[in-house]
């Protein structure tokens, strides 16, 4: 069949592109079909919206060339410290202290504004004579042929290519007409997502603290400003979406505490429902799926855009060894290759955040207790510290290529 490029991606969001650049930046030709306008996400205004960057993932946006054009954006996390808390109470002690001088490398990782990352990789990709970049369309229908796979997009073009990926979010369309069945739950949870100026300086320092309605993450981004992701039941979030932003803040401020100083909203205010979701495979005929098409996780850990990365990382490393094979790329001997080395992996960190957010949303005092007491244990020792650092970074497990900061 005619292919109208090497790879077709549904899906023009950060991991889409992010798969793009490092494709063509290894000789592949692409074509990115995004449903959203070109430029509604790479406007000048703060919103707020940021992103938790492992040092993975930073090493990554560097291999394929972003990382330059937002380094002066990004705000370098030197440390993380988690705690329990109760609303009114502040923070307890902390039970988990991450420090970047531990690290071979520092930082731990870096908060980076969504404004900034897609505005750099639309940059990137609009200068990258390999990428066909089309906006505001969908791809309505997909049929795997001899040779290749045919998309349909929604103004009727029809596109072919030897391989569709699916970077097309949780309600993934390109899965579904694939036949990929998903499996998952809610949390009966909602998070509140904005960002705050305060008065103290916050030093590059990430905070977590576990309340008994869910985790509330506190960010810093450059200057006296933080994101914040607070997880409230989804009763309370309703709630408390619906409030002046006065009376918002007076609810927050009891979990925030003062250690920031007085805080204010800084843009403004997001909300959406949390839930796991695992599609039960992330390979078919002609089809990959990567980022929340193939896993979405709770943000407890800030991982969501990490995991989708490394997804990134391993699919381009995968397709680009078969290119130099001379495989055919859509094959699914080749593709059962990305599946097999990045399936366990996520699904693995996803029960695992998981099981966490089911262990510390809770005010149950003998789990309250016995997590505490294992959290302490952790932190005492360098050794099991460090690893759960190494984890956090993104630095654990086979990486490949890309996250080592390393050309394919």
């Amino acid at each position: 069949m005619k292919h109208d490029s090497d790879i077709l991606i549904a899906g023009g969001g950060l991991n889409g592109p992010a798969l793009a650049l490092a494709l063509a930046g290894a000789g592949l030709s692409v074509t990115v079909v995004d449903a959203a306008p070109a430029r509604a996400r790479a406007a000048d205004e703060f919103d707020g919206r940021a992103y938790a960057l492992a040092l993975a993932s930073q090493k990554l946006l560097a291999a394929i060339g972003v990382w330059p054009a937002v380094a002066q954006s990004a705000q370098p996390m030197m440390e993380v410290k988690a705690a329990d808390g109760r609303p009114g109470e502040g923070a307890a002690p902390f039970f988990l202290h991450f420090d970047a001088r531990e690290l071979d490398q520092a930082p731990v990782g870096y908060m980076l504004e969504d404004r900034f990352l897609y505005r750099a990789f639309l940059d990137a990709m609009e200068a990258s004579p390999a990428i066909t970049l089309i906006h505001e369309t969908a791809i309505t229908a997909q049929d795997v042929v001899p040779g290749g796979i045919r998309a349909t997009l929604s103004d009727g073009r029809m596109l072919g290519a030897r391989l569709l990926v699916g970077a097309d979010g949780r309600r993934s369309g390109v899965a579904e007409r694939a036949g990929i069945g998903r499996e998952g739950w809610g949390y009966g949870q909602t998070a509140l997502v904005a960002a705050l100026d305060h008065e103290r300086p916050h030093n590059g320092i990430a905070h977590q603290f576990f309340m008994t309605s869910g985790p509330l993450a506190i960010l810093p981004l450059p200057g006296n400003r933080s994101s914040i992701v607070w997880s409230e039941t989804d009763a309370n979030a309703k709630r408390i979406a619906a409030l002046p932003d006065a009376d918002f803040l007076a609810i927050l401020r009891p979990r925030f505490g003062d250690f920031l100083g007085e805080i204010r909203l800084a843009g403004p205010r997001f909300s959406y429902p949390l839930n796991l979701t695992l599609a039960r495979a992330y390979a078919a005929p002609r089809v990959a799926l990567i980022g929340d098409a193939a896993h979405g996780v709770h943000p407890i850990a800030g991982q969501g855009l990490n995991l989708g990365l490394r997804d990134v990382a391993a699919l381009a490393e995968i397709l680009v060894e078969a290119m130099r094979r001379g495989e055919d790329l859509g094959a699914l001997d080749v593709l059962e290759r990305y599946q097999g080395w990045r399936r366990f992996d996520s699904t693995a960190l996803a029960l695992g955040m998981d099981s966490v957010n089911k262990l510390f949303s809770n005010d149950n005092p003998i789990l309250r207790a016995g997590r505490d007491l294992g959290m302490g244990v952790v932190n005492a020792i360098p050794g099991l510290r460090q690893g759960f650092m190494r984890q956090a970074a993104g630095l654990s497990g086979p990486l490949p290529r890309l996250m080592q900061g390393r050309a394919l």
